[in-house]
């Protein structure tokens, strides 16, 4: 049976994923209170949500999921959790592992702590498949070892042991959503899919790692969005959804799609030293998630060419943040040093 909600709190709601779901949510369904609460940290823009400002059923609040006091207040008058917020960057996480323990692991336990004291009707903690680590054959299921090979997912394991460990412990009616590679409009131009087509636009070089044979697993993010609505009403308490689009590619090979599709040289393809600790597969195993009644409906070829298309007409957006932004500028320079 679906369960319906009146008032959703999205931490994290100015990110990529979490705005782009905010929207999505907003939308379609307008009985909810969709309620966001952003620290507004370098990936998190308040503009990601601007056209939804006036609108009745949602609103705003700058804050950080690890203040107690913001974070108590909002809950109270909420009945659903769904948690984006999260510092996301493996790259940043090699040069800065604390931040990610704080936002990751300790905005987590103050989120569960709130929903605790204040009976949430449902708490979903949004991951990452990269908790479970790579995989050379085959696909993780939700059984799988949490095999987390960076201090990014190794956060992101922590976190969700905690939710495990809330739901088990004091009952709290939680669920763990564990997504492939997202990609789409929105997207902080540091991860390798706006990266490349920005870079590329701009004529600069394309930092790809290693020998540019990682595989990754590509989903839309507007089919997570709408798997994360699948497990927010249809989802069984305690359980844990993994969510792919299929899309299982090289980097090389993704990098060359961008290429052609801005008609762009190979030239721009600069490789750089492999990331430490590179996982080289991500493959995750769906068959549960669709027993709920979803998969992914975007085709792949025309996700990427509409993605291209939005940063094209899009421009102001993502030059403001890579011109404008000196922490952006710093970060590329001294992490690719190219």
């Amino acid at each position: 049976m679906t369960t319906k909600f009146s008032s959703i709190l999205v931490t994290g709601g100015a990110g990529f994923i979490g705005s782009n779901f905010v929207r999505y949510m907003v939308n379609r369904y307008p009985q909810y209170k969709i309620i966001v609460l952003d620290a507004l940290t370098y990936a998190g823009n308040r503009e990601n949500l601007q056209d939804l400002e006036g609108n009745t059923n949602y609103e705003f609040h700058h804050g950080n999921i690890c203040d107690k006091d913001i974070v108590d207040q909002l809950v109270r008058n909420c009945q659903v959790i769904i948690n984006f917020a999260a510092e996301t960057h493996v790259d940043r996480s090699i040069l800065e592992a604390g931040t990610f323990i704080q936002t990751d692991v300790v905005g987590t336990f103050t989120l569960l702590e709130a929903a605790k004291k204040h009976k949430i009707a449902r708490y979903i903690q949004i991951s990452t498949d990269e908790v479970y680590g790579s995989i050379e054959h085959g696909s993780f299921s939700e059984d799988s070892p949490l095999q987390p090979n960076s201090p990014y997912s190794a956060s992101k394991a922590s976190g969700d042991l905690l939710v495990r460990a809330y739901h088990r412990t004091y009952g709290l009616p939680t669920l763990i959503t564990r997504s492939s590679n997202n990609f789409g409009p929105y997207q902080y131009p540091e991860k390798l899919i706006p990266l490349f087509i920005t870079n590329a636009l701009e004529n600069q070089p394309l930092p790809l790692y290693g020998d540019g044979k990682n595989v990754r697993d590509w989903l839309y993010v507007l089919d997570n969005c709408e798997a994360i609505d699948v497990v927010l009403h249809k989802g069984a308490d305690g359980e844990v959804y993994n969510i792919g689009g299929g899309n299982e590619m090289q980097n090389i090979q993704i990098t060359e799609m961008i290429l052609k599709l801005l008609e762009k040289p190979k030239s721009l393809i600069k490789p750089v030293a492999d990331r430490l600790g590179h996982d080289r597969r991500y493959s995750v195993d769906i068959s549960k998630i669709k027993k709920l009644g979803w998969k992914p409906r975007h085709n792949f070829q025309q996700a990427l060419e509409e993605t291209v298309r939005w940063y094209r007409e899009n421009e102001s957006w993502w030059r403001h943040i890579k011109e404008k932004q000196e922490e952006f500028k710093k970060f590329y320079r001294d992490y690719y040093k190219i």
